[in-house]
This record gives C-alpha cells, sequence and structure tokens, in this order.
C-alpha cells in the first residue's frame, strides 16, 4: 500500500486541478455509482487521513466526501480539458471529475464510495493519529501501540489503527534506523516514543515530493538504508540485507545491526 507522504501528495494534485472548482460533469465506472451526477457540486476540499482519500463537496447547504484509497496501484491524474488521459490504460479508470479549469482522473481506485461529509467517521474514524495531519499525536501512538503487548513492533507499526500513514518503506526504515529487529514483540521495545516519533519524521520530510528518501539523498539507488536492498550491503556493517515475510507483508532487516532478541 502507498505510504502517508504519497496519499498526502495525491491529495494536493487534486486540489491544485479542482479545489474551489464548480463541477461541469463526472463520470463514474463502478456499478455502485455509474448514474451519479456531480455536476453543479463545488470541490471545497481535498484531503487525506492516512491513507485514505476525502474529496469533499457542496452544494447550497449539503455536502458530500468522495472517498477513495489508493491501495498497491490506484492514482489520480490532473488534465486539461480535450487532453488525452494519459499514463494509464482506459480499462483502469474508475472515475473523472470535470470542471472547465481542468479534469481529475482516478485510476484503479479502492472502496470508492461518495457519502455525506459528516458521515466520515464511518470510513476513517478509526484510524489512530496521522503522522503528517493536524492530529499528530505520538503519545496517543504510543497508547495504542502499547495496548497490544505481543504483537511485533512490525505490524503495530502497519496497524493504522494505531498511527496512520506507515506502509512497508517507512517501517522497514524505522525499524533500521532505530536498531530493532522488526519480530520483537511491543512489550520488548524500550523506548516506543523515539520509534513513532522517528516514523513521522520520515514520513513529514517527503510530504510534497514524490521521490521518497530515508537517508537524504534523491539519486537512484541511495534514497533508502534497506527498503528494496535485498542482498545489497548494509551502509553500516556491510552485511548482506536480508528480505522476509511479516504477515504476507515484506520486511527487510539485518542480523547485526538490527538485534534478533532486545
Amino acid at each position: 500500500m502507498p505510504e502517508g507522504d504519497t496519499v498526502w501528495n495525491t491529495a494536493r494534485v487534486i486540489e491544485r486541478a479542482l479545489t474551489g472548482e464548480v463541477l461541469t460533469g463526472s463520470d463514474f465506472r463502478v456499478p455502485r455509482l455509474a448514474t451519479t451526477d456531480l455536476a453543479g457540486w463545488t470541490v471545497a476540499e481535498s484531503a487525506s487521513r492516512g491513507k485514505h482519500l476525502l474529496t469533499r463537496l457542496t452544494r447550497g447547504d449539503r455536502a458530500l466526501t468522495l472517498h477513495s484509497h489508493l491501495r498497491m496501484d490506484g492514482a489520480w491524474r490532473a488534465y486539461a480539458p480535450g487532453e488525452r488521459w494519459t499514463g494509464r490504460p482506459a480499462h483502469l479508470i474508475r472515475v473523472a471529475l470535470k470542471s472547465a479549469k481542468s479534469v481529475a482522473v482516478g485510476f484503479h481506485l479502492h472502496e470508492l464510495a461518495l457519502i455525506p461529509t459528516e458521515d466520515e467517521k464511518t470510513l476513517v474514524g478509526h484510524l489512530g493519529p496521522d503522522l503528517i495531519g493536524d492530529d499528530w499525536d505520538p503519545d496517543e501512538a504510543v497508547r495504542r501501540i502499547a495496548g497490544q503487548p505481543d504483537t511485533t513492533i512490525a505490524e503495530a507499526l502497519l496497524d493504522q489503527r494505531n498511527l496512520a500513514g506507515v506502509g512497508n518503506l517507512y517501517k522497514a526504515e524505522t525499524l533500521f534506523l532505530r536498531g530493532l529487529w522488526p519480530w520483537t514483540p511491543v512489550h520488548a521495545v524500550t523506548d516506543l516514543h523515539a520509534t513513532v516519533t522517528l516514523a513521522q519524521k520520515l514520513v513529514a520530510t517527503n510530504r510534497g515530493r514524490w521521490t521518497q528518501t530515508t537517508t537524504g539523498h534523491l539519486r537512484k539507488g541511495q534514497t533508502s538504508y534497506v527498503y528494496g536492498r535485498r542482498a545489497q550491503p548494509c551502509r553500516r556493517c556491510e552485511t548482506a540485507i536480508q528480505k522476509a515475510a511479516l504477515d504476507d507483508r515484506v520486511t527487510y532487516c539485518f542480523l547485526r545491526c538490527q538485534a534478533e532478541h532486545p
């Protein structure tokens, strides 16, 4: 799944294209919304909450939210009116929002839904503090993680109910930088506060750019310490990086730089 910064950046794509614009039409290509017409609605805001996208619309005293989730391969692209919708196959289009200024097209979106804005909590109310949101609260994130002491720290970081926005990349990089073995149970982690604070810093640092880096380098092959570097030498000890599965999701670790036992 995408990381929180990718979703935040995607919200900005929609924001720049449509915020403040009155829609001239919409084209939904999912059965449940196929007959929906949003012409006349104004795009009031494009927001993100963890890995969820919330496009808020108003018309008179009514307010609706178009909710979408990128999962692994979803994307939103913006085009000028009349411009060809390139970049993704046409059969992956799930929705197009049209205005006189621009068109925002959602490809391969998941969980596409249109709900009253006042009901947003039914979709995102379960999420923990957003790593790059106004509600970020490291103490609350620690409280939630500590509530499941026997869960591995890797699983705890990925659980969006604890803190919203960490995916495989930031999970792997955070654990490496903290020297934590991914299978360490939460109760054995000596400083949960430092761990969630680092995760938040890594995600927030990449907000506003598409190239994600945890090393400070933007050059290809130098952007991460461990993620995507299986069998390559550790940047610290030169031991080969290992790749393993944790709950069907990839994780990366070292025997030297990440202690197997806390």
